[in-house]
């Protein structure tokens, strides 16, 4: 009982009122149905009429946001911990209707959930729902009369995810009003329908990390009242911003790479569902307003026709319900469907309707756009909110269809899988097993059939030994594979020769992700296409992402060998540094014992390690998939003995990252992701303002990367150069990666000798002097000649999307150790350099010549005519340290694990070749 109602019935007792006319007193005035109440219960938040759904009745039994957190929706942004509490009271009112599921955790320990809303009859028989869906998911176990029975029964599917970006904020509110709508509205002939036909999944906070920085960030800076203004402190969030996940990852592109743990959850979670329609619901920039399907060009060309119909479908019935709300709208631009890793495009892969939404973000409780028009954060709520009603009425009122065009999906999946050109692939096990093993591994767990073979077998003209992946096409995960796993997948010549002509007249092109993503390439994989479906003894493979790992003469006397060039090779170093085992590793390939070791192999000797180290290199082995070889004497027959001088002595690295402003949080991020969660090792990050500091000098290895936006500039004012060239010196290693290598390459910076080019241009003839006030007359004879003229002089090459390049590595140098082959490197934005020269340093990685450069994707000819034999790896010497240069970022996404030796090399074994060691 609160105070105010103690003192009101305190009241009632002095003016003689019996006890029954108190506790009627009190009822009306505190029972749930009050007056404030009751106005949230016809949809409106405020006295000013505003209202989620005009017209709708609620059950004043059912929990509104108000009643758990203290605030109504749109009032304030919902932190993640009350949108938690706020479903399990919806769960808890109404339990035979609202189920929650924990899904997966955050990298900070948050929960992720998923909340099931339907009838009683249809949440208690889930399990069969989900089992009837595996079924249609596969024809060739159910036939086409079983599958007319599922399709005239079960209901369809919605699943609705919000907020993968963490300040993308709007969309868990309407998370939370589409919930509350759902289950509280009363004689509502669209819900009635929704609930009738189909079940609705909401996922309302794909990143609650994201989320939580976010709404911390803003209640720091929140005043007496709420500004629109662009520069308001409550609307601009320090770095690295509430975007991303804890690593700083943009969860949007991470949906085959399953790098992280919210993905990997949701794409676990997704495979056992597999519903109908996928609703990834974002935000955008302020100054726009809303999006949604049919998506822009271009189209993966492996969606099927009847998806791309349904995108119009869906976005019909959308702007019905915007027209009537009065809310503007565009579909067709900007946001495509051609990268397969987002969430609006990777549920198409299994057979979904996959869509992304965006609504302009108030960044706040209010917004103003440059045009002078002002909105607020309740307004965003209810757009989305609106969308995903209408989202769900529309998959509701097409059950059947969308379930009869799920099931063939899948039909025409196996049969173009049996006769298309490709009908298998075979990832072979005599090469690269640890990163053949790691496809192998996220193919099974996206719902791919993966095989292993079981013995010695032959394929289009090929041997392959056992233990090789075979992944036949005939499968209903066929589009999927191909996506992932062709070397190229072509745009569309229409759009490229869209892209071309804007090109041509220095407008932007429409180009909105990469336009390369082949595992195979991006994981340094051998992947063999078949024409033919194969046949051999076989075991479905189990899904795990490590090789197994393997210890031969844990009794050695001499050394343990672990062959370099692998990924589990480095993991099992970082192990070894951190448990102070004593390691060496030779610069040059070597031969002992009939067996060939490449350049960067690590040797452990067993005299100067614990009489246990048999035993430890064994669990590290266990624990990271790597070999490890026990030998008996140190007699080498070809390359260099174990006390040569090719011979160096690893030391464990402290390694520090740049981290805080001006530094790309992606960039940032990814990188520390890579060296801790891929490798085990640890980073210590280091704000951008303390580079200059004292205390670098406990550090060995010092990486920057790429600039947020920036060209070197912010760096160059911020971080004292002649701090980080006495570090250097002194014998530190800096790395720098992408946009970083601008500033270490400025002239100005004077750290490296390469520099930055401008794009190359066929210039006219121009000898008249600048300071006259006219110039000689020219005559242009055709389009080229005034192509030419309106060219800028200067200018940077034009930038690319990102595609797969293939780069060459240079064999002698103690940076390209373990690796015998060229290299595919993902390049992205316009940043070309000059080689270094021989008496400035080692250009150790290039690109290849013009011709054999592009390995998939599209790329601007001039760019690629420019980008042949530049540097991608760079390596100059400044007193006793090193300065080791990508000009591409080696970690991007977390996806190139092709590139994971070269870097792991220049963090690891660069400090073995800093003179003198500190």
């Amino acid at each position: 009982m609160t105070i105010a109602l103690t003192l009101i019935m305190s009241f009632c007792r002095t003016l003689g009122l019996s006890s029954l006319l108190i506790i009627a007193s009190a009822t009306v005035l505190w029972a749930p149905g009050s007056h404030a109440q009751k106005a949230e219960q016809k949809g409106q938040l405020a006295s000013d009429g505003f209202a989620f759904w005009p017209g709708a009745r609620y059950d004043a039994a059912v929990p509104t946001l108000k009643s758990v957190s203290g605030h109504a929706n749109g009032e304030r942004i919902t932190s993640p911990r009350d949108t938690i509490r706020y479903f399990e009271e919806l769960a808890a009112h109404a339990p035979d209707r609202v189920k929650i599921v924990e899904y997966a955790k955050s990298w900070e320990g948050r929960p992720l959930i998923y909340v099931v809303i339907g009838t009683p009859e249809r949440v208690e028989t889930l399990d069969g729902l989900k089992a009837g869906m595996q079924a249609l998911r596969d024809p060739r176990k159910t036939d086409q009369a079983t599958a007319d029975q599922l399709i005239n029964t079960l209901p369809a599917t919605t699943w609705i995810a919000y907020g993968v970006h963490g300040n993308e904020i709007s969309g868990t509110d309407a998370a939370i009003m589409t919930a509350y709508h759902l289950l509280a509205a009363q004689d509502d002939p669209v819900v009635d329908a929704i609930l009738s036909d189909s079940v609705v999944i909401i996922d309302p906070m794909q990143n609650p990390d994201g989320r939580a920085r976010f709404v911390h960030n803003y209640e720091t800076t929140a005043g007496l009242e709420a500004d629109g203004s662009s520069i308001a402190a409550e609307r601009r969030e320090p770095w690295p911003g509430g975007r991303t996940n804890h690593y700083l990852f943009d969860m949007n592109r991470d949906w085959f790479a399953l790098t992280q743990p919210e993905t990997q959850g949701r794409v676990k979670t997704l495979t056992e569902w597999l519903p109908l329609v996928f609703v990834d619901a974002h935000e955008m920039g302020t100054d726009s307003t809303y999006y949604f399907a049919p998506e822009a060009v271009p189209y993966n060309p492996h969606l099927a026709a009847d998806q791309r119909a349904s995108l119009t479908l869906f976005g019909q019935n959308n702007a019905k319900w915007f027209d009537a709300n009065g809310f503007d709208y565009f579909t067709r631009e900007v946001y495509d469907a051609f990268y397969p890793g987002y969430g609006a495009s990777w549920p198409s892969y299994y057979g979904a309707v996959a869509m992304t939404y965006e609504q302009a973000s108030a960044r706040g409780l209010k917004a103003r756009r440059r045009d002078g028009t002002s909105y607020t954060y309740r307004d965003t709520v209810r757009q989305h909110f609106v969308a995903s009603i209408a989202t769900a009425e529309t998959t509701a009122k097409n059950r059947e269809k969308l379930l009869r065009d799920f099931y063939a999906y899948q039909k025409s999946a196996i049969a173009e899988g049996a006769s298309d050109d490709i009908r298998a692939y075979i990832l072979p096990a005599t090469r690269d097993r640890a990163a053949a093993t790691k496809i192998a591994g996220l193919l099974t767990r996206q719902g791919v059939e993966v095989n292993k073979a079981n013995e010695d077998f032959e394929a289009c003209g090929t041997a392959y030994g056992a233990g090789a992946f075979v992944i036949n096409l005939n499968q209903p995960a066929k589009r999927l594979i191909r996506t992932l796993m062709d070397k190229d997948v072509a745009l569309d010549k229409t759009f490229v020769a869209e892209q071309e002509r804007l090109r041509a007249k220095g407008l932007p092109d429409q180009i909105y992700d990469v336009t390369a993503w082949s595992m195979p390439l991006m994981y340094g994989a051998a992947a063999d296409p078949c024409s033919s479906i194969i046949e051999t003894a076989m075991t479905p493979y189990a899904g795990a992402l490590h090789p197994k790992g393997s210890i031969k003469n844990k009794e050695a006397s001499v050394a343990f060998l672990v062959p370099w060039g692998e990924a589990p090779a480095a993991r099992l170093l970082a192990h070894a540094f951190r448990h102070d085992l004593t390691v060496k590793s030779t610069d040059k390939a070597f031969t002992q014992g009939g067996q060939s070791y490449p350049a960067g192999t690590l040797i452990f000797p067993v005299k100067e390690n614990a009489d246990t180290l048999g035993d430890m290199l064994g669990t590290l082995a266990t624990q990271t998939g790597a070999r490890v070889i026990g030998v008996d004497t140190g007699w080498v027959t070809e390359g260099p003995n174990f006390g040569s001088r090719n011979v160096v002595r690893m030391h464990p690295p402290k390694i520090a990252l740049a981290w805080d402003a001006p530094t790309n949080a992606y960039a940032a991020g990814n990188t520390r992701f890579v060296i801790e969660r891929q490798f085990d090792y640890p980073v210590t990050p280091v704000r951008v303002a303390d580079l200059s500091a004292r205390g670098l000098d406990g550090f060995d290895v010092l990486v920057i990367t790429g600039e947020r936006g920036g060209y070197g500039a912010r760096y160059k004012d911020l971080v004292s150069n002649e701090a980080i060239t006495a570090w250097v010196r002194k014998g530190g290693i800096l790395i720098t990666t992408g946009a970083a290598t601008r500033w270490a390459a400025h002239p100005d910076t004077g750290l490296l000798s390469i520099r930055r080019e401008d794009a190359v241009r066929d210039e006219m003839a121009d000898t008249d002097d600048d300071d006259k006030n006219t110039v000689s007359g020219t005559i242009l004879e055709d389009d080229n000649a005034y192509a030419a003229a309106i060219n800028p002089v200067a200018g940077r090459p034009d930038g690319t999307g990102g595609v797969l390049l293939k780069a060459v590595v240079d064999p002698d140098h103690w940076l390209g150790a373990g690796i015998t082959e060229g290299i595919t490197v993902l390049a992205r934005g316009g940043d070309i350099y000059t080689p270094a020269r021989r008496d400035d340093g080692t250009n150790v990685v290039r690109f290849a010549d013009a011709p054999t450069l592009l390995t998939s994707g599209y790329l601007w000819e001039e760019t690629r005519a420019q980008m042949a034999y530049k540097p991608y790896l760079v390596n100059e010497r400044l007193g006793s340290g090193q300065i080791i240069a990508f000009t591409q970022d080696p970690t991007v996404r977390a996806y190139l694990d092709g590139l994971n030796v070269l870097f792991m090399n220049a963090l690891f074994r660069s400090p073995a070749h800093a003179r003198p060691y500190r």
